[in-house]
């Protein structure tokens, strides 16, 4: 950058923000870093006493953070993205889909690495929607050396995309919902109905639902009736504590299914289960999704319809985020918990 006469800045480009304060009554920026002078800009910068400006002086060994910081979204940016325009040295990355966010983490600790670069994301594995921020791009300084950008741009080339939005799939759905006092109809159910809208909400119908008593048998049974329909995933609501009486786990057992685990490091959430039949995810729900907002079936159901079939390992990761925190009004997703 270079310092010049404001009454010969016209069409140069604001290195800093200049700020006009006019007391009891404005302190802000009259004109921000990156503006590109006009004529008519001149007076007012000399009404407030700015008779020199640093401007921006291109050459061949800098980048404009503006500039930098475009080219840094483009490299860092995948599937379903697009980039904001430049706005105060920064880029977002906005999603261009619903779907499940995929942060390349490795990579992501790989690029920040690079000396007065910064990037930074969402979690990975958040649910988004079309038009959220997932990421956001600049450098620190206002200009920097083309090298680094070009570092960021290598790094990103010889890897995936550090990210990207998958999309979900609408899933042909089956419900099973247990419990000998729903069965008989001495309670209502209230459970179903909370997943099915779940379900449906990600765009998954529920094509079959079904009411059986605690029998281990049935449900088994079941299981296999609805897969053999062409049922893509099964929901078991209820039956998934240690209580005598609930038989969802030794039912799922029974039906022969791969269990990847019985119990999550989650709370709400600690009694999930999440088993295989061939391809076919089956998911037990403990009761707490019932009334929670927020529970490991908001964490699990996004990856399981993008397609992710979930080992045991990545359940385990889960501990890490995975207390909520009981707040008076929650917030999720915009929060810590799953995350």
């Amino acid at each position: 950058m270079r310092r010049v006469k404001t009454t010969e800045s016209v069409g140069m480009v604001l290195c800093h923000d200049v700020t006009k304060i006019v007391p009891g009554e404005f302190k802000g920026a009259l004109f921000k870093k990156g503006h590109i002078i006009k004529a008519e800009d001149v007076e007012a910068l000399l009404d407030i006493g700015k008779e020199h400006l640093f401007v921006w002086e291109s050459d061949d060994l800098n980048i404009h953070e503006n500039d930098a910081a475009s080219r840094i979204a483009q490299a860092v940016s995948g599937n379903s993205t697009e980039l904001t325009c430049p706005k105060e040295g920064r880029v977002n990355v906005l999603a261009l889909s619903d779907g499940l966010l995929k942060v390349n983490t490795d990579i992501l600790s790989a690029v920040n690495s690079v000396e007065e670069v910064a990037v930074a994301t969402r979690h990975n594995n958040s649910y988004v929607r079309k038009g959220d921020t997932l990421a956001g791009t600049r450098v620190i300084p206002l200009v920097i050396n083309k090298e680094k950008v070009e570092k960021v741009e290598e790094i990103c080339a010889a890897n995936e995309p550090i990210i990207s939005v998958k999309p979900v799939q609408s899933y042909k759905t089956g419900v099973i919902t247990t419990g000998s006092e729903v069965y008989s109809g001495r309670i209502e159910d209230r459970f179903g109905p909370v997943v099915i809208k779940k379900l449906e909400d990600f765009g998954s119908p529920v094509l079959h639902h079904t009411i059986l008593p605690d029998d281990k048998t049935q449900i088994a049974e079941e299981i296999h009736s609805l897969i053999d329909q062409g049922l893509e995933l099964v929901v078991i609501t209820g039956g998934m504590s240690v209580d005598p009486d609930d038989a969802t786990p030794g039912a799922v057992k029974a039906a022969g299914a791969d269990i990847i685990t019985y119990g999550t490091p989650l709370f709400p959430g600690a009694m999930f289960l999440l088993a295989y039949i061939a391809d076919v995810p089956i998911l037990g729900l403990p009761g707490c999704v019932m009334y929670h907002k927020a529970t490991v079936f908001d964490i699990i159901l996004p990856r399981i319809l993008a397609g992710e079939k979930l080992a045991r390992q990545e359940i385990t990761r889960l501990g890490h985020g995975g207390l909520c925190l009981d707040c008076p009004q929650c917030h999720y997703p915009h929060c810590s918990f799953g995350k």
